[in-house]
């Protein structure tokens, strides 16, 4: 009975997760959502289909965007995500950390070759037990949205310099702040021209610090 319970329960693991991944096609009229634009350096907020806020210029990863990226290439992950941990008490002011990696980011690792199948397996294993992806993987982690703090406005205005994270000014990320919840929709849009074969040959970095 209790091998069937632990089946029946990862089953609708399963279920909610694929739930929650889907990508959502049209927003919902009164969603609050964010779409994060690697080309044109800007964070937009939506209200449905309504655009509400602009913040530009932005700063992303100093190493590009990517849809796989791996620990420490200073990348930032494209695709959808959501807010899943608010930290007031950051460096960089107001830390908004996102749910990567995906699920479904691990599975194209692992058939990519920058992950193995055991790894694979503790990874599905922790993102359900905990309900959140784990941060020390090949994969990286610590992703979210961000202030400066106290770092130089300047070199913001004029270079991506994160880690991998999006970064955004203090007067920014406070009003972003006012606005998103746990839960709300990021998406993070690039060209994605870094192919997963060109990463697998990269050397990984130890670079498991929190940015929270």
């Amino acid at each position: 009975m209790r091998r069937w319970t632990r089946v029946l329960g990862a089953a609708l693991g399963v279920v909610f997760l694929l739930a929650w991944n889907m990508p959502s096609a049209i927003a919902a009229d009164d969603e609050i959502w964010v779409l994060i634009d690697d080309r044109e350096a800007t964070l937009d907020i939506y209200r449905g289909d309504t655009r509400i806020e602009r913040f530009e210029p932005i700063s992303l990863g100093r190493g590009g965007t990517a849809r796989v990226r791996q620990q420490g290439s200073n990348m930032t992950p494209t695709g959808e995500f959501h807010i899943n941990r608010i930290n007031r008490e950051s460096k960089f002011n107001i830390f908004l950390g996102l749910d990567y990696p995906k699920l479904e980011t691990a599975r194209e690792a692992m058939r990519a070759g920058l992950m193995s199948p055991a790894e694979y397996a503790d990874f599905q294993d922790a993102y359900y037990r905990n309900g959140s992806p784990p941060q020390d993987t090949v994969l990286g982690g610590y992703i979210g949205i961000h202030g400066l703090g106290a770092s130089d406005p300047d070199i913001h205005r004029r270079f991506h310099w994160t880690e991998g994270c999006v970064a955004v000014t203090n007067p920014q990320i406070e009003e972003l702040t006012r606005l998103v919840s746990i839960g709300t929709r990021v998406v993070i849009r690039g060209d994605d021209d870094a192919p997963i074969a060109s990463l697998h040959d990269k050397p990984q970095l130890d670079s498991n610090t929190s940015t929270d």
